[in-house]
């Protein structure tokens, strides 16, 4: 039962990550009916920056802070100069927009700070949580900080003008425009959250799987897995489906004969068509509905 329950925590500590990724993926995913698979990239040249501002001197929170300024930024801009010029260009053109991104990101980052990995400082130590064996202090807190971000996005869709014009912007965009909600700058708005959120989870996973170019990409697949699980029209379920992967793979890693690290990675892609199959929306996801 310590075995299970130790398991069962550490799939939630790391869901967290998987749901921030999730939801990185399901707002980009709401505002322009796209995956962005350079949504992992981006969060790893975002966690270098923040590495490179630890050591200029600059203390861990001062350099988190920052590096969510300059992700929001750096996602509008993204935004604004590649993929607002493809809003109505083939859906071939926009995936192939964001594999160039893809590889201009891990390029440059390679470039930056070379390939070799490197040691990035948790701000929560990693000794038992209060005492317990069950769960360290980083797993706490990257779980702490990650429920911190969803109930202040919560309100911030729920409780002001501007989350309820995105909200308004992505679930039907031509009444928007109508009502005089100038949906182009937030779908903008949406990219520099979706960068932030993306920036936090990998400032949180990298004390765990070492910081270098390509930490991200394991993550990434995580994420779209947990966004398909909970369902891609669905912030909500692209949570839960984090959490619900993150438990999901450490209880197939312990308790299925055969399953170790190597094999996590495939569950993730085998659970994906599995949703795809079974249930295209997700557990938490609408039917998409057009009239023809």
């Amino acid at each position: 039962m310590e075995l299970f329950t130790n398991q069962v925590l550490a799939g939630i500590a790391t869901g967290a990550i998987y749901a921030c990724m999730a939801l990185a993926v399901v707002m980009i995913y709401q505002a322009i009916d796209h995956l962005n698979f350079a949504q992992g990239e981006m969060a790893m040249f975002s966690t270098f920056m923040s590495w490179q501002m630890m050591q200029w001197g600059v203390p861990y929170w001062g350099a988190f802070i920052l590096t969510l300024a300059l992700s929001f930024i750096g996602g509008i801009a993204i935004e604004r100069l590649l993929f607002k010029p493809l809003a109505k260009a083939p859906v071939l053109t926009n995936v192939a927009g964001f594999i160039a991104l893809y590889a201009i990101v891990n390029s440059v980052a390679g470039l930056i700070w070379d390939f070799t990995i490197k040691q990035y400082p948790t701000p929560f130590g990693s000794s038992p949580f209060l005492g317990s064996q069950l769960i360290s202090t980083h797993q706490a807190g990257m779980i702490g900080i990650t429920l911190l971000m969803l109930v202040l996005l919560f309100v911030f869709f729920r409780f002001t003008r501007v989350g309820l014009a995105m909200r308004a912007a992505a679930s039907l965009p031509e009444s928007a425009r109508l009502v005089g909600i100038n949906t182009s700058w937030m779908i903008a708005l949406g990219w520099g959250m979706a960068a932030a959120i993306g920036s936090v989870a990998g400032m949180m996973i990298a004390p765990v799987v070492f910081l270098e170019p390509n930490m991200m990409l394991g993550v990434l697949i995580y994420g779209f897995a947990a966004a398909v699980l909970g369902g891609l029209t669905s912030p909500f379920g692209a949570v839960m489906g984090g959490f619900l992967v993150g438990i999901f793979e450490n209880l197939v890693g312990t308790y299925i004969p055969g399953v170790g690290n190597e094999l996590k990675l495939p569950i993730a892609l085998a659970l994906i068509i599995t949703v795809l199959v079974v249930k295209p929306a997700g557990l938490f996801g609408r039917p998409i509905v057009k009239r023809v």
